[in-house]
């Protein structure tokens, strides 16, 4: 007789609760093997490509793309032994578990309670902190071609690209994409939304409405987390960092640096991480539950990303263990990964302080929310030409302003004082970071 089994959405994450549905890989009648990408979700975290748990035939998709269920809620059901006789899918059986996949394991759902987005996880004492491996196939997936389906094509696209689809009102089942295994590409959906003839248009005026969900839905809840229960403190320093820019100049022309972005980031992250050993305080945690403070002795440096999907932050573990050049490239993955959509969950958890390079968009500073579980996060402005009093002369320099947020209840006015100083100092005066 037929197996049918039901593969439940399983929790990708540490503590996720429920996913929305993006787009399906397979259809009803379509024969899949075990560990063949059929489904793509989005979490409250990153979009995660899902893998089959069985062989077998696809006999019936339970949930639509666009609809957001629960952890544990069956989405497919697949037919194992398609050769038997017929029986009812949704018949009164008890879905059978699912079986190990690459990057999951059997887990049985029993509450709803979301953790913290950006918490830590329990330190270990003088050691860091285990990295969870990120929960999707590792091996690449080759996009299956589109098969004919009743009213167009199975659209296979990148969530950044579905967003600009949606953004401009085209239907990607109408488009066939020119990517790899008909994948469709951001230059497909620019070309559909391109009118043949230049006829003006008249925009209509109104308001459009888009349900809070997925990563907008979770940066929202953390940071009124953290707006209302760490009490903030935000201190402002400007800075002439000409030499930190003729250092980047000299460097990027060297030899070691061929072929890497040394950003200003860059530097501003090597700061942060030697400032962290002689203000260990706003590298720490405050553990409202142990009535503890928390200090890491390693640095998993967030570096907060603006994403099609929203704000992300993603985190660079052991970025004090790191070289500048390390530093650079570490940073530049991590980036590429989070504007392609593809940051997996357990990346983006376990930080310990965090930068936000408001600068990148032409910002002088900001006052900046600090992450949950963290005690501190740093703010860079952009670096702008201005004038600049220099041994009693008025000259043009390079000057950068500086914001650090950071709990009150961990890190005292003179702790932070100190760091931003700090850093500050190594980014006015490179050669600084040889005495720390």
């Amino acid at each position: 007789m037929p197996q049918f089994k039901h593969f439940p959405l399983p929790d990708v994450g540490e503590g996720l609760v429920e996913a929305e549905i993006l787009t399906w890989h397979v259809k009803p009648g379509d024969t899949v093997t075990v560990n063949q990408i059929i489904v793509e979700i989005e979490t409250a975290k990153a979009a995660v490509e899902l893998p089959c748990p069985f062989a077998g035939v696809v006999s019936e998709l339970l949930v639509e793309p666009g609809k957001t269920v629960d952890v544990g809620t069956p989405i497919i059901v697949i037919d194992t032994d398609p050769n038997g006789e017929a029986a009812p899918v949704n018949g009164s059986a008890e879905p059978e578990r699912v079986p190990n996949l690459v990057g999951y394991g059997v887990k049985a759902v029993t509450a709803k309670r979301r953790a913290r987005v950006g918490s830590a996880p329990a330190p270990v004492a003088a050691s860091p902190v285990a990295v969870a491996p990120a929960p999707v196939a590792s091996a690449p997936v080759i996009a299956p071609e589109p098969e004919p389906v009743a009213g167009g094509y199975v659209p296979l696209a990148k969530p950044p690209v579905r967003k600009l689809a949606k953004d401009l009102g085209i239907d990607l089942s109408a488009l066939a994409g020119s990517g790899p295994g008909g994948v469709i590409t951001r230059e497909d959906v620019e070309q559909a939304g391109t009118p043949v003839a230049a006829a003006p248009a008249v925009a209509s005026r109104g308001e459009r409405r888009v349900p809070i969900k997925g990563v907008r839905k979770a940066t929202a809840q953390a940071m009124v987390d953290s707006a209302f229960t760490a009490p903030h403190v935000t201190e402002f320093l400007t800075i002439d960092v000409t030499p930190m820019m003729e250092l980047r100049a000299k460097l990027k022309d060297s030899l070691e640096f061929r072929g890497v972005k040394l950003t200003p980031l860059v530097f501003a992250a090597k700061a942060v991480c030697l400032a962290v050993r002689r203000t260990p305080d706003v590298n720490a945690t405050w553990d409202a539950a142990a009535n503890e403070i928390v200090y890491k002795d390693y640095v998993h440096l967030g570096i907060a990303a603006a994403t099609p999907r929203g704000l992300v932050v993603p985190k660079v573990r052991d970025a004090d263990q790191l070289s500048l050049r390390g530093l650079a490239e570490a940073l530049q993955q991590l980036t590429d990964t989070a504007r392609e959509g593809k940051t997996t969950p357990a990346d983006m958890l376990g930080g310990t302080i965090t930068i936000t390079n408001v600068g990148v968009f032409g910002v002088d500073t900001g006052t900046p929310i600090i992450n949950p579980g963290e005690s501190a996060i740093l703010a860079f402005g952009a670096i702008r030409d201005m004038p600049w009093v220099v041994d009693g002369q008025v000259v043009p320099r390079k000057v950068c302003q500086l914001a650090l947020s950071f709990d009150h209840r961990v890190v005292d006015g003179q702790q932070g004082s100190q760091f931003l100083a700090d850093v500050g100092a190594l980014l006015a005066d490179p050669a600084v970071a040889i005495t720390y």
